[in-house]
């Protein structure tokens, strides 16, 4: 199973969805629309009519709401499917893809596409994966390479789990990757390309309101594990 959440797509959902059907034929691709306008009417009507299950939200909820909306219909309506998150903009190659699918599929547990962020990565993407990934360390004790990637697979037995997870929009996905590290489950990782298209201005992504949202729960974790490790064992 392939999701993928959209807020006012361009042609890379067509493009993506394309291209998924050819390389995997019969896989189920869900498209969760979060809050679009009318503009992105005829490309969501296209994605049904190239098979896929759209689903809308009214009104912009964040990605967060949309991934656990595709969540819950996957493990509602294709029980024991694995899921495949990606961004249809362009930043994720098919091939990628495909092998985030693969390492599910066959180890049965999370798995994060991982970047290189190696030669021509804009500044604010450079940076903040580098800040996020020491505050990651500092909150968990455990390292992850990529943790702001949208590129991600879980295992069927997780959806539930997932839909549980606090957050509405960016911070969703961060919150994700603390509550797995907190309750030791297992963090899989596979190298991907680095892909940006025109300074990564596809993004909806905030600076500064959504990185916000990101670094707030990565702060109050990192700050209750230092707590936890300092406090006196009582006997």
């Amino acid at each position: 199973m392939f999701l993928l959440p959209v807020y006012e797509p361009g042609h890379g959902l067509v493009s993506t969805v394309v291209a998924l059907s050819g390389a995997r034929p019969g896989a189920h691709v869900v498209v969760v629309d979060d809050g679009s306008g009318p503009a992105a009417a005829g490309l969501l009507h296209r994605a049904r009519e190239l098979g896929c299950t759209v689903l809308r939200h009214g009104t912009n909820r964040g990605k967060g709401a949309a991934l656990k909306t595709g969540f819950r219909h996957i493990a509602a309506a294709h029980p024991g499917q694995a899921v495949v998150c990606a961004d249809p903009d362009g930043q994720h190659l098919l091939a990628d893809i495909l092998r985030v699918a693969e390492h599910v599929e066959v180890g049965g547990q999370m798995v994060l596409g991982v970047r290189r962020f190696e030669g021509r990565v804009p500044l604010r993407s450079r940076f903040g994966n580098a800040v996020t990934r020491v505050l990651f360390r500092a909150a968990t004790g455990r390292g992850v390479r990529d943790t702001q990637t949208g590129l991600r697979g879980y295992p069927a037995d997780l959806l539930h789990w997932l839909c549980g997870i606090p957050g509405e929009r960016f911070e969703y996905e961060m919150n994700v990757l603390l509550h797995a590290a907190r309750a030791g489950r297992q963090i899989n990782e596979t190298v991907i390309a680095t892909t940006y298209i025109g300074d990564n201005g596809t993004s909806h992504f905030g600076s500064l309101s959504d990185s916000a949202r990101v670094y707030r729960p990565l702060l109050r974790h990192a700050l209750s594990w230092r707590g936890a490790r300092s406090r006196p064992v009582t006997r």
